[in-house]
């Protein structure tokens, strides 16, 4: 009897040791990917992408060991519809989010809704379905802002669990207090202080430390995951760079905006060092890992540094449209690749969710149609292809430029001609060769008249067919 107990144990200790290596074998099959967004940087902020003012050391590591991509475009010029494009693969306009999400007024004026719609398809929710352990850390913005309490939580979008900032709702907040700190308002600005007022509990950290909390909590994701054995995907999205900004007390040089703007770059990629170290040294996540790292838009003017790129975030021009990328992934990309920069292959960020789909081997809801490119061949560099669609480009809405200088209303890029027209204005369309003039000084128009007409032709379409109707947009999210 004793020895028929002992036997019935050993094997069922056998049969768990068994079941644990199968879960974990098989989710080392399927890449984990982690996807690190930074809120408003400037496309030569990075050390490795030319910056001269922030040393980041650990990104630049971690494009040394990867792929620089300098073609990649998001798909709006500020953060809620960029993030949207991210989400979904679709462009931002179709789910009646063209700016930033603010309050309710201010939303419906705009003619948005109020939050991303649940019913969107979202890449989250596709990996979760699949198996995919899926977490949110950090900004969100596409839902749950300012005086909107009532928006769907982040974990109703396809994520196991959710840690975010003051532009979002979820089990879990973080509302960042500021230097003085002053205990009868220490919210600092209208933004934190109206997220306070929201319902669901939330905890304070000093602004210069948000990230670093946030990268704790990536962490701790990585390891339930790990003890779920399965495969993840982490959206780790800061939002420090974004103004108003704090560096740590012996970062802010001569305490300037500008100032505080570099020391925030510097402390967020001594952040970001801690999660890449972290998967670097062990031999299983290393080797099964995927890391983008990119940005949501163009940055503030006066605060992040795009070079001689023309305008900044809410804007069309390359400025506010044009971020570094990078990807990293030792045991994924193409050897030969590794070290490299392609500047030939335009990404945009809609491309996003097919293409990690892709890497993933997840096959995407029954009937939902992308925007977005397979992009997984050019992020591994197996290849190095043209872009075999154009893209398009909205300016928000409540974003129109001074009146006697308005802003252009729409641009596309097909191939390397770049045109913006402004719609309800009598200035011509503007038309670069962005390959030749990245920085957009010499206007091509006038000699390239049969260009301009085709690429109007199919602005103006693309236009009319993904425009939103204002009484669908009113209804809320």
């Amino acid at each position: 009897m004793m020895k028929s107990r002992a036997l019935f144990v050993a094997g069922m200790l056998l049969s768990l040791c068994c079941g644990t290596r199968a879960r974990a074998a098989a989710a080392e099959t399927r890449p984990n990917i982690l996807f690190f967004l930074i809120d408003d940087m400037g496309y030569n902020d990075f050390s490795c992408f030319g910056g001269v003012r922030a040393h980041t050391t650990h990104i630049d590591q971690c494009a040394s060991e990867g792929i620089k991509f300098t073609q990649f475009y998001v798909a709006e010029p500020i953060c809620s519809p960029s993030r949207v494009g991210f989400t979904t693969g679709q462009f931002p306009v179709r789910w009646h989010i063209t700016s930033y999400l603010d309050n309710r007024k201010m939303d419906h004026e705009r003619g948005m809704a109020d939050w991303l719609d649940p019913k969107a398809p979202v890449l989250a929710r596709m990996l979760h379905d699949a198996g995919y352990y899926t977490a949110h850390v950090g900004k969100w913005h596409m839902g749950g802002q300012r005086d909107v309490g009532d928006a769907p939580h982040i974990e109703t979008y396809g994520f196991d669990r959710a840690l975010t900032t003051f532009e979002g709702l979820a089990a879990e907040r973080i509302l960042p207090t500021f230097e003085p700190y002053n205990p009868k308002d220490p919210y600092k600005y209208p933004q934190v202080r109206t997220a306070a007022s929201l319902p669901g509990p939330f905890t304070n950290v000093r602004r210069y430390r948000v990230s670093e909390k946030l990268v704790d909590r990536a962490i701790e994701e990585i390891k339930t995951a790990r003890e779920k054995g399965k495969p993840f995907y982490i959206n780790l999205w800061p939002d420090d760079v974004h103004s108003p900004n704090e560096a740590p007390p012996d970062m802010r040089g001569d305490n300037t905006p500008p100032a505080n703007y570099v020391g925030v770059l510097n402390e967020l990629d001594h952040q970001f060092g801690r999660i890449y170290d972290y998967i670097k040294s062990d031999p299983e996540l290393r080797d099964n890992t995927i890391i983008l790292i990119a940005s949501d838009n163009g940055p503030e003017k006066g605060l992040g540094y795009s070079d001689d790129l023309r305008g900044s975030k809410g804007q069309l021009w390359e400025g506010g449209i044009r971020l570094p990328l990078i990807c990293w992934g030792p045991k994924f990309l193409t050897p030969s690749a590794v070290g490299t920069t392609n500047s030939k292959t335009v990404i945009d960020g809609i491309d996003f969710p097919p293409s990690i789909l892709a890497l993933t081997g997840v096959t995407k809801t029954d009937g939902v149609k992308f925007d977005g490119l397979d992009m997984s061949s050019v992020l591994l560099g197996k290849e190095i292809p043209d872009r075999s669609k154009p893209m398009m480009w909205v300016r928000p809405p409540d974003r129109p430029g001074p009146p006697k200088n308005r802003l252009p209303d729409l641009a596309i890029r097909e191939g390397n001609w770049k045109l913006l027209i402004w719609k309800n204005e009598s200035k011509p369309a503007e038309l670069f060769d962005i390959i030749a003039d990245p920085d957009e000084k010499t206007d091509r128009a006038a000699g390239e008249t049969a260009v301009v007409k085709h690429l109007t032709d199919e602005l103006m379409a693309w236009d009319r067919q993904v425009e939103p109707s204002s009484k669908t947009a009113a209804a809320g999210g």
